[in-house]
């Protein structure tokens, strides 16, 4: 009665044996893209009072400034968040050069905007990322870019931070305009 049981789970284990062997998983090669690309990186220019403003005349020029600035820099999409003194901020660079545009959430640790990169594929291309003065240092905190200051001031509206990522590693400039 005691082989009975062990001849069934012997049984039972052979015929559920893959007929096959197991396939081993071959290697995917590496994506060079994933994390590399040039990231322009800014607060919106100077705004009116209010929750959601516009530009104000010196931010309007500010943004004009901008343009002369990177027109020529190759640019692939434009991130901004989705309030109107960003997106005025880069209306002059998206409506001259017909560069494509994406939003992309204003939080305070910079994965709203690693998130929208990575779901649109973006990674190894030139983006300008327009941000506010609380998410800017943030975003280049996800990047991997070590900034000189940890805030922007509330009135500091002329700081371009240009940040290039490598597979060899991360470099960070700053400029104002």
């Amino acid at each position: 009665m005691r082989i009975l049981p062990i001849l069934l789970s012997l049984l039972f284990f052979t015929a559920c044996k893959p007929k096959h062997p197991v396939r081993q998983p071959v290697p995917v090669s590496e994506d060079t893209t994933f994390l590399t690309g040039t990231f322009y990186v800014i607060r919106h220019a100077e705004r009116n009072p209010g929750p959601d403003s516009t530009l104000t005349v010196a931010g309007q020029e500010r943004a004009g400034a901008l343009y002369r600035l990177l027109k020529d820099s190759g640019l692939n999409k434009i991130y901004f968040t989705p309030y109107k003194r960003t997106v005025a901020t880069a209306d002059s660079l998206r409506m001259h050069l017909r560069i494509d545009t994406c939003f992309y959430a204003a939080d305070t640790s910079g994965e709203s905007f690693i998130y929208q990169v990575t779901r649109h594929g973006d990674w190894g291309k030139r983006l300008l990322v327009i941000g506010h003065s609380n998410t800017v240092i943030p975003i280049l905190h996800s990047l991997k870019a070590k900034p000189h200051t940890d805030s922007i001031g509330e009135n500091e509206y002329d700081r371009l931070f240009i940040v290039r990522k490598t597979r060899e590693g991360t470099e960070l400039k700053e400029i104002c305009y």
